[in-house]
């Protein structure tokens, strides 16, 4: 199993993770503490629940009653981020039979193909969850900056982080699996071929005065002592 695989799989599954968290989190936006000072309760709110918490360390939660009643761009960043999950979900099991270390998958270039499908998934995957806590910030902000904005502010929420977080490391480990495709295939396999043993008698020259009489290739000179000086 090669380094690339290890560090794909790490950035993926850890990726997914990250997505898993941020969704199902409560912290997508949180009101501002310059607003709450004098009351020290703030609230939080995520794509699923509200809560809101004191200064006591006291939090209460209730959950978004209906869909229908949710605003819109709540509505979209759920479907975003349940696409992203459910696509990191699966890439991470194309990646598992994608490894060479793995026993299942078939051959060598079956399992190249396999982690370059992970490797798309995962990228998908990043690119869903980028694009819900994008859409889920940008609308914080707008609300924030706009001057004729009278209801309550927000600011970012923790869970905003970690998805991008999240986001960022599928997309890497996706890149990292996508290429590991181009990099089998560079890769010749070695081929070896048995040609025999070779003796010591094949390798002199056999002449036919006799099974067992070798003459040498050049006559022999002789030399007297001044020769080597």
């Amino acid at each position: 199993m090669s380094r690339a695989q290890i560090s794909a799989l790490v950035c993926g599954i850890g990726g997914f993770g990250a997505l898993v968290a941020a969704t199902t989190s409560n912290e997508w936006k949180v009101t501002t503490r310059a607003s709450s000072v004098i009351t020290a309760t703030w609230v939080y709110q995520g794509l699923w629940m509200n809560c809101a918490g004191n200064a006591l360390g006291s939090f209460h939660c209730r959950p978004h009653f209906t869909i229908f009643r949710v605003e819109g761009y709540i509505q979209a960043c759920r479907g975003l981020m349940i696409a992203a999950v459910s696509l990191g979900f699966f890439g991470s099991i194309f990646a598992l039979f994608g490894m060479k270390c793995t026993k299942v998958g078939g051959s060598d270039k079956a399992k190249a193909k396999t982690a370059c499908l992970a490797g798309i998934v995962f990228i998908l995957s990043g690119l869903c969850s980028m694009t819900g806590c994008s859409l889920y910030a940008n609308k914080i902000t707008t609300e924030f900056f706009d001057p004729l904005f009278m209801e309550q502010k927000y600011e970012l929420g923790a869970a905003l982080f970690i998805g991008w977080a999240g986001a960022s490391l599928c997309i890497i480990g996706g890149v990292i699996f996508c290429f590991s495709i181009s990099d089998n295939n560079k890769t010749p396999r070695m081929g070896y071929t048995y040609n025999g043993p070779t003796s010591v008698m094949s390798s002199r020259t056999k002449y036919p005065g006799g099974e067992g009489d070798f003459k040498a290739t050049s006559p022999s000179k002789q030399f007297d002592k001044n020769a080597y000086v």
